[in-house]
């Protein structure tokens, strides 16, 4: 998301900080990580945030009446795609403009994990420079969208907090990407992803755009056929191409659009090839965002039967395969992802400046868990 959609939203989320959590600060982290970050509360529960709003009883299948959303830690200046690493048992989430990737498990509490972590350079030419979305391939291994290099990364290691990042892909027909956002791995390792203009400063107006739109891509997994596969543009009609998911069948590509002008939830059929049919409008958020609930469609996820953890206006969308809103976990944030950990129904959140988590009834789709 740009940093002018949500700078809003960061400033009341702070200042409700400062008022109700004296735990949390008001601020981004200038150090590697402030003290009252390092340990978790032990056995003193972790607070209430937001609420949830229940519009089906299709809701009360995926959370429990009792379901609440507890505040784990806080003080981001803008968080962004959280996702869980087995091996370490804890969640790695972005904090996109200050370039760092954290990390929080229940018995560490919250650390630096990467820092830098999207942009390695040293002419800060990028309005939101770090990474953003992330993931795991098939091995474990952390992937990773950053802003600042323009590229997807493999994770390969680090010394302290630097780390050394193998790249996938950074360019197509010789050209850089934008700013990779957001994406997926389908079962057979072929890779999904979007690029806005979101890094880059003045976005579609920078004069370090060398693509004329924000577009959509597949790259294939190698194979012995094709070892050095090239990224393929499979949609170029979206304007703000966003968060990215497959269904449980692979079947359906969804894709969150962050225009204020249309803010929708797109679906596209995935054809044989892995190329994409014609696109539908899935959910239309735009009645939720008139009513002034904050943010936009960003990031989202999907739970083993096929329904969608959508972020948008008010928080974390549920929607039926169907199209249909179930529910809407309401953070009281514009809202950047989502992500699913621990034994897979613990649904991570990162809302702004906090990070959420919520237990589940269902469990998160994963293309390499069977």
């Amino acid at each position: 998301m740009s940093p002018s959609l949500s700078a809003l939203a960061r400033v009341t989320g702070l200042v409700a900080s400062l008022c109700c959590l004296p735990l949390l600060q008001a601020e981004a982290p200038k150090t590697p990580v402030d003290a009252p970050y390092r340990k978790p509360l032990g056995p003193v529960p972790f607070p209430t945030h937001g609420s949830i709003e229940r519009l089906s009883p299709g809701l009360d299948v995926l959370l429990a009446p009792d379901a609440r959303m507890e505040l784990l830690a806080g003080g981001f200046n803008w968080s962004e795609g959280p996702t869980w690493l087995p091996r370490e048992n804890a969640i790695v989430f972005s904090d996109v403009p200050e370039n760092r990737i954290f990390r929080w498990s229940d018995r560490d509490g919250l650390t630096v994990y990467l820092e830098p972590s999207g942009y390695t350079g040293h002419d800060l030419n990028h309005a939101e420079q770090g990474s953003n979305g992330l993931t795991t391939d098939r091995f474990g291994r952390l992937v990773i969208c950053q802003h600042g290099d323009r590229r997807i990364v493999r994770f390969a290691g680090k010394k302290g907090e630097i780390g050394r990042f193998d790249t996938i892909v950074d360019r197509v027909g010789g050209r850089h990407f934008n700013s990779p956002n957001d994406l997926c791995y389908n079962s057979n390792g072929d890779l999904y992803f979007t690029d806005p203009p979101y890094g880059l400063r003045d976005g579609n107006k920078s004069a370090l755009k060398d693509l004329m739109f924000n577009g959509v891509y597949l790259l294939r997994a190698k194979t012995l056929q094709n070892p050095s596969p090239e990224p393929i543009l499979v949609a170029s009609e979206l304007t703000f191409p966003n968060g990215v998911a497959l269904s449980p069948d692979g079947r359906t590509l969804y894709i969150n659009v962050s225009d204020p002008e249309r803010p929708v939830v797109m679906a596209y059929p995935v054809l044989p090839d892995g190329l994409l049919g014609k696109g539908r409008v899935l959910f239309d958020t735009a009645p939720l965002l008139k009513q002034g609930r904050k943010g936009l469609p960003d990031g989202l996820k999907v739970d083993v039967d096929g329904n969608l953890w959508a972020t948008g206006p008010g928080g974390v969308l549920v929607i039926s395969p169907m199209g249909r809103h179930l529910g809407t976990l309401l953070t009281g944030e514009a809202t950047g992802n989502c992500g699913w950990g621990d034994d897979g129904s613990t649904l991570y959140i990162t809302a702004d400046a906090y990070l959420l988590r919520v237990r589940t009834l269902t469990k998160g789709y994963s293309p390499f868990v069977k």
